[in-house]
């Protein structure tokens, strides 16, 4: 009976696409969702509104679509030395095109640990999941140690960073925010009293992931949803990488063989 309605399942979908997210109709109109591009979204609406809508259905405010674009620009400094710019440079000094260079850095930033995407949706449920416990009464201690711990520090996504702890992207963040009206929710308030605590007894502190987090969800997004719109979140950095490298006559971060250190199994002959 499974395999019937299987079968049926299949038949009703056969040559036939459905959408419930927009289509165009040549020469007339095209929708995003249930606006017309005529008549609401060209000239009303920024491209970040439709890509939120477009990622998630929902429809951005201006204003909070205005700060989200400079969290955007947050994470994608034009610098080859960073781990997916990397790859746009050296796709560039293989004279690939733009969009493959700016592709494969977008793969490389797709991980669990780094590059905004599935790390705000993990960011975002064990955000959520701390502030529940803290509301239930749970003490900043116990939150801390429902976390994944290593070398004796609580590790909570989007609260470390290499390099500096103090995240020189949080007063520009805050800033626009003010300026935008965009009131302090209670996601990032309860963000930056963990980010206090985390400060006073590990020397951690809120990064530009932790802040993003927050602000996603006191405007009511999931982390699935946030996932879905950060998808890209890294490809300006990515293609200015691409153009830095694309006219040199060398080959991006050249080395010598003596400049790798080896560890691995002595030379040895072959029989």
């Amino acid at each position: 009976m499974s395999l019937i309605n299987d079968l049926k399942l299949w038949q009703s979908s056969r040559l036939k696409i459905s959408s419930e997210t927009g289509f165009w109709k040549g020469g007339n109109d095209t929708w995003f969702s249930t606006l017309s591009m005529k008549d609401q979204v060209i000239g009303k609406l920024s491209y970040i509104q439709i890509l939120v809508l477009n990622a998630t259905g929902k429809l951005p405010s201006k204003d909070f679509a205005s700060w989200l674009e400079i969290n955007l620009i947050g994470l994608s400094y034009p610098d080859s030395r960073i781990w997916c710019n990397q790859i746009a440079a050296y796709s560039a000094c293989a004279s690939n095109t733009p969009s493959s260079a700016v592709a494969a850095a977008i793969l490389g930033a797709d991980s669990r640990a780094y590059g905004g995407s599935q790390t705000s949706e993990s960011g975002m449920n064990q955000l959520n999941e701390a502030f529940i416990r803290r509301q239930n009464g749970d003490s900043w201690d116990t939150i801390c140690q429902s976390v994944p711990n290593r070398n004796g520090k609580p590790m909570f996504i989007g609260f470390a960073r290499p390099v500096d702890k103090d995240d020189e992207r949080i007063q520009p963040y805050e800033t626009s925010r003010k300026s935008l009206n965009l009131v302090k929710g209670q996601y990032l308030t309860f963000a930056f009293e963990l980010s206090q605590h985390l400060t006073e007894h590990y020397s951690l502190a809120v990064n530009s992931g932790g802040y993003a987090n927050a602000m996603f969800l006191d405007h009511g997004f999931t982390g699935t949803e946030a996932a879905r719109v950060k998808s890209y979140a890294i490809s300006a950095g990515a293609i200015a990488s691409y153009r830095d490298n694309i006219k040199r006559t060398t080959s991006f971060l050249p080395q010598h063989c003596d400049d790798i250190h080896y560890t691995g199994h002595a030379p040895r002959e072959l029989p």
